[in-house]
């Protein structure tokens, strides 16, 4: 069983994390000296153990833990993607088309609550997302509003200080989660964690698990250009994905778009002395 082999290993660790108790102040993820919170460990098991049991042939296992989590909790959606010390990686799973393309708007700006929540190693709560979105995250506030994203709840997904990935959740409508609702979301988390090293822990090193990586969403030509970029740009590999970014923001471009633009040689990179432009 799923459940007994992470209990029995490394993966069943519960990672501890700082939140902030006040959920009304203005900026819920504060952290507070002192204060700490963590998932249910019995509770994280026991979603587990739900992920499992799903006859749901053509779902991933996290698939089935971001609809899990979306009709457990008081939310329109549920995103799952992969992180890393560069940023966002490729989206995992989503409950809904919606919940996918807010992890893509960020995959694309490398920006955003769910980056923000990796990069920082604690959860980002906006449940006033229009208020705070443009000034906060200028780029992805409008296109994140018009598709009907009016709060977020990031949590990092984390090994310690290692990055593994994200749990984002969003609502259709303002508003904070309550505390029970917050400590539910941080079991999903705890679940999402343990899942996604008991998945990878099946993989020879260097290769990404399957169910990790939602086909069309990986985005190997993103890979791929980056590294030429790197080579053409005479810089490093998180310097070139941000020239990807950035190109791909000032001409109002999908990244992918402009990645594949410079696999075909259409688009070229110069170091910043060769650029005249």
């Amino acid at each position: 069983m799923l459940d007994d082999e992470l209990s029995g290993s490394g993966c069943a660790t519960v990672i501890e994390v700082a939140v902030a108790p006040d959920l009304a102040s203005d900026s819920p993820e504060r952290m507070i000296p002192g204060r700490k919170k963590w998932g249910d460990v019995d509770r994280a098991q026991q979603i587990l153990q739900q992920v499992q049991a799903t006859d749901a042939a053509d779902e991933t296992l996290p698939q089935v833990l971001c609809q899990a989590c979306a009709a457990a909790l008081p939310v329109t959606g549920v995103a799952m993607a992969l992180m890393s010390a560069q940023g966002p990686e490729g989206l995992i799973a989503a409950s809904n088309d919606t919940a996918g393309a807010l992890e893509e708007l960020q995959f694309a700006l490398g920006d955003g609550p769910s980056v923000d929540a990796s990069r920082h190693h604690r959860p980002v709560l906006e449940p006033h997302f229009r208020a705070t979105a443009m000034a906060r995250w200028p780029g992805l506030g409008q296109p994140a509003l018009i598709v009907g994203v009016e709060a977020v709840f990031a949590f990092p997904l984390q090994v310690g200080a290692i990055r593994l990935g994200v749990l984002t959740l969003y609502c259709d409508r303002p508003g904070h989660l309550s505390s029970n609702a917050l400590t539910e979301a941080w079991s999903f988390s705890d679940a999402a964690t343990k899942l996604m090293l008991h998945l990878q822990g099946q993989m020879p090193a260097g290769a990404l698990h399957p169910a990790l990586a939602l086909p069309g969403h990986s985005r190997p030509e993103v890979h791929q250009a980056t590294g030429m970029i790197s080579v053409q740009a005479a810089v490093g590999l998180a310097e070139a994905l941000l020239l990807l970014r950035a190109r791909a923001f000032t001409e109002d471009r999908d990244i992918l778009a402009v990645a594949r633009d410079v696999i075909a040689r259409t688009l070229r990179f110069t170091p910043p002395t060769e650029d005249h432009d």
